[in-house]
């Protein structure tokens, strides 16, 4: 059995049962659906914030999880290792949107859409306001898988020097400098743009912090869509109130929603999205394409799996 507390459109759901006719489907509304079909679920789909110890209890003959979300945060990771179950997400179908929203973002604060917006509010005609331009700057990528390929690649499209930052620092297409995640500090005072795509692990978490920040170009704009906890919120906002960067794009947070009452909101240099960036009319469309690959290993039981997690890394 196949059972999804992922929601998905009528639509998709005859699609899969069209496509996969011997196999049964079950489309769960509701957590109590989940819990009174887990029990005999194999395959488990869902978007990953559902997961736990208490729901793997339940599910005593389950074998592969699909998440249709890169994010894999919180997943107890022992008990599916000690258990075998093989865990596979959808990271690669973010590229995409992801890349535009930050090309977007950048240029937002480049060409002072907060202040044309407010005077335009206020019927007021300004042409002072200092637009910039962001071609032809130096752009850093810290996470150079797909998504910050993609960025890198639309950089490229603005004539910008694009600098890698990963674990293995490996050349990659669309990049014109690779550096290993040892040499960050060594290569930020470089960049005119910071664009953070790193997952949650250990190893990133609070990588971003005072002495990060004041390495950083006065005038750099520091662009975080990956995940929050790889930022000290306390040292970004000292490091915005001190000018020691001009401006700071955040669509991920440590707490989400972020609280009414943080001090982010009311900076003017700090912009806030609601960790939208990956959202797409075709997000649903490009997930279960990977969940339909992965099906057919499944079914015929092959190690064929895409974005099979390695559970004892935590990627």
């Amino acid at each position: 059995m196949i059972v999804f507390s992922a929601k998905v459109s009528k639509k998709h759901q005859d699609k899969l049962q069209t496509s996969f006719p011997n196999q049964s489907f079950v489309f769960c509304d509701s957590a109590q659906e989940v819990k009174q079909h887990i029990g005999e679920a194999e395959v488990y789909v869902t978007f990953g914030d559902d997961v736990d110890e208490a729901l793997l209890a339940s599910a005593s003959k389950l074998k592969w999880i699909q998440i249709l979300s890169a994010g894999i945060d919180g997943l107890p990771f022992d008990v599916l290792q000690n258990r075998n179950i093989i865990v596979t997400n959808a990271r690669g179908i973010h590229g995409i949107q992801m890349s535009e929203y930050a090309i977007s973002m950048l240029l937002q604060v480049y060409r002072q859409a907060k202040e044309v917006i407010r005077n335009e509010e206020k019927q007021v005609w300004d042409k002072s306001v200092r637009i910039n331009e962001i071609s032809n700057k130096t752009m850093i990528i810290v996470g150079t898988g797909a998504i910050g390929s993609e960025v890198a690649r639309l950089a490229k499209a603005f004539r910008m020097h694009t600098i890698g930052v990963s674990k293995t620092g490996r050349t990659l297409e669309f990049f014109d400098e690779n550096y290993s995640m040892d040499m960050l500090n060594e290569v930020l005072p470089k960049a005119d743009f910071i664009v953070s795509v790193l997952p949650s692990t250990g190893e990133t978490k609070d990588i971003y912090a005072w002495e990060q920040f004041k390495k950083m170009k006065n005038g750099a704009v520091f662009l975080n869509m990956g995940r929050g906890d790889a930022v000290v919120e306390d040292d970004l906002l000292t490091a915005i109130r001190k000018q020691e960067i001009s401006h700071a794009i955040l669509d991920v947070v440590k707490e989400e929603p972020l609280p009414e009452s943080h001090p982010f909101w009311k900076e003017e240099n700090i912009t806030i999205t609601p960790h939208f960036s990956g959202v797409s009319p075709e997000y649903v469309k490009r997930a279960l394409a990977v969940f339909e690959d992965n099906l057919n290993c499944f079914i015929e039981g092959k190690d064929c799996y895409i974005n099979q997690i390695n559970l004892s890394r935590g990627y």
